[in-house]
């Protein structure tokens, strides 16, 4: 099954996470959202979205940009799995909220979602991206928690790939 992970990052955090997502799945490859066409979407059996949130729960620009590309596409019968990077100290009321616009395109293309997360662990007042009490995908704080980042990502990891198959 080809995996991709599609990302969009601005200062790069996102194209990291994304790259060490990639080097615990043989065979996945990355791509920026900035590159992002449906023909690519389509042509994987899981997908792996990831984007942070900026200012007051907007998405990166990237994804704003291809966000319309993700939502036409036919993912029917394919598995997503989404991971956003935020700041809960600084945005406490938005915390990843990104990702649940990501979450929101993939639905309507037709994806399942896979890879939810509990909000144990975490120190937000409110996210977009939580739904019926677990986050939508893998939420992560390179500001606030980045030392727990690395076990997170291989915990999800493992987690994606059972649901996966």
């Amino acid at each position: 099954m080809r995996t991709g992970i599609f990302y969009g990052s601005t200062t790069g955090n996102t194209e990291a996470v994304a790259s060490q997502i990639e080097s615990l799945i043989s065979g996945s490859q990355m791509c920026s959202a900035e590159n992002l066409t449906r023909v690519e979407l389509e042509s994987c059996g899981l997908i792996i979205l990831g984007a942070s949130t900026w200012g007051l729960g907007d998405l990166q620009d990237d994804w704003i940009d291809n966000l319309e590309s993700l939502r036409l596409s036919k993912l029917e019968g394919k598995k997503v799995a989404l991971f956003g990077l935020g700041d809960q100290v600084c945005y406490p009321d938005t915390f990843v909220d990104g990702i649940k616009e990501l979450h929101d395109a993939a639905i309507e293309a037709g994806a399942t979602i896979i890879g939810w997360c509990s909000d144990d662990g975490y120190d937000y007042s409110a996210s977009a991206a939580v739904i019926d009490g677990q986050f939508c995908g893998l939420p992560l704080d390179q500001e606030n928690q980045g030392e727990l980042t690395e076990q997170r990502i291989q915990d999800w990891v493992e987690q994606v790939l059972k649901e996966a198959s």
